[in-house]
């Protein structure tokens, strides 16, 4: 089955030396008020890795020197597809720079065992603990209208 994805869009996840992750609390729009990985829609002309390190940027202050796709997913909204979107998530553990907030949201460093799931898009548990452990995945998620998980699957 084919999908219409009117978001491309990337997701980052930066890891300190102290073994930690950047979450971001989202300020406004699509996922407000939803701890997750900074990121953002892709531009016409950039790559998926190009609009990464420029949303890092223009979100954290982050200057990525280097990371690593490590996802790709597509998450489908059956009640509005204009929700849809395909996301390219990254790790990186090599970066410059310390995390401001840049008008976006809250950013927090959180151990993995703290993320707050529970404050996140419902889709996170299924996937991120295991892309922090190393784990590349290609996934397709499937939302309600209150924006829960309703099935999932391997792709």
């Amino acid at each position: 089955m084919k999908y219409n994805f009117p978001y491309i869009c990337t997701l980052c996840y930066i890891i300190n030396k102290e073994g930690q992750v950047l979450l971001q609390k989202k300020a406004r729009g699509f996922g407000k008020g939803k701890w997750n990985g900074p990121g953002g829609k892709i531009e016409p002309g950039e790559t998926a890795e190009q609009s990464a390190i420029r949303e890092v940027k223009e979100e954290t202050g982050i200057k990525m020197k280097s990371l690593v796709k490590q996802a790709e997913l597509e998450f489908i909204f059956p009640h509005d597809e204009s929700n849809n979107n395909y996301v390219h998530v990254f790790i990186c553990k090599d970066y410059e720079g310390k995390a401001e907030n840049k008008g976006e949201g809250e950013l927090k460093w959180f151990k993995f065992n703290e993320i707050p799931y529970e404050k996140m898009w419902d889709d996170d548990r299924y996937w991120l603990p295991r892309l922090l452990a190393g784990e590349k995945i290609k996934m397709r998620f499937y939302f309600d209208k209150n924006d829960r998980v309703i099935n999932y699957e391997r792709l």
